[in-house]
């Protein structure tokens, strides 16, 4: 546990890094979409992150910052993550009991604080902010507290702002995915009050690609986007397929149908592999 800001490694040593795997890979014909600062740990510890930003900006890729929030308040972590060309922070909670549970933050930090500097960023950052959002098994979400997280975001206007669920295994066995009501509980909630919301719950790879097959074309959309009857209605009209195969997804464990409000929502069930063994 850290919040005192540091050198971890010489600048020069990151770029010359950097610099030799964009090498290789322009070599070899891929395209790279970000260089992301995503270490393992907090990148906004690193002190040099913005001389590091400066420094990578000569290989005219994009750069990009995954931050945890936890050091946003202050002023000279801001002035660095300026320098990206996006940058994802995190929100899981603006109540500080229900924060402290969820990120299990250093002592000295405080949610307040945290929270007003990324409303302080987002009203003077030009890039593409987008924000992140953890939900977890095993805790009492009350509609009120999305409602509350909701409200926050709609004040820093992201341009996405994402729902996860832990896909990979976790720090702590606890730690587990909930269930498809709550992602989709909140989803509704952020939704009343963001243009953009979406899904994190799912394998990040491969390059996504749209098949023209109406199973794989469910399975995919309803992995980051919540459908309405309706909508899946008129999706199988236009395919010329009947509600056979969407039966068939439920019955097989791949969908799961949700009521919420007055209608009827399908979601991509969450598979027994993203949940961690014990």
């Amino acid at each position: 546990m850290e919040v005192e800001r540091r050198l971890f490694y010489p600048p020069e040593e990151v770029v010359d890094a950097v610099g030799r795997k964009v090498k290789e890979l322009r070599q070899t014909g891929e395209r790279i979409d970000y260089l992301t600062f995503v270490p393992d740990g907090e990148p906004t510890l690193d002190v040099n992150l913005g001389l590091e930003i400066d420094l990578l900006k000569a290989l005219a890729i994009p750069i990009a910052v995954i931050t945890n929030s936890s050091l946003i308040w202050q002023h000279d972590v801001r002035t660095a993550l300026m320098k990206a060309d996006l940058v994802s922070v995190k929100l899981d909670a603006v109540e500080e009991a229900l924060w402290r549970k969820i990120d299990r933050a250093h002592k000295t930090l405080r949610l307040d604080s945290i929270l007003d500097g990324i409303r302080q960023f987002a009203a003077s950052y030009q890039g593409s902010l987008i924000t992140e959002t953890m939900l977890l098994a095993d805790i009492n979400y009350s509609d009120g507290q999305f409602g509350q997280m909701a409200d926050f975001l709609a004040q820093v206007r992201p341009e996405v702002a994402y729902l996860g669920i832990p896909t990979r295994p976790p720090a702590q066995a606890w730690a587990q995915a909930p269930g498809e009501e709550v992602v989709n509980r909140a989803y509704q909630i952020f939704s009343e009050r963001l243009e953009h919301v979406e899904y994190l719950t799912g394998y990040e790879g491969n390059a996504f690609a749209y098949t023209g097959n109406v199973e794989e074309d469910i399975l995919s959309i309803t992995a980051v986007h919540p459908m309405r009857e309706d909508a899946v209605d008129e999706l199988l009209k236009r395919t010329g397929v009947d509600w056979t195969i969407v039966r068939r997804l439920v019955g097989d464990g791949q969908l799961s149908e949700i009521e919420y409000g007055s209608h009827k929502f399908y979601l991509r069930k969450f598979s027994k592999s993203q949940k961690p063994v014990k």
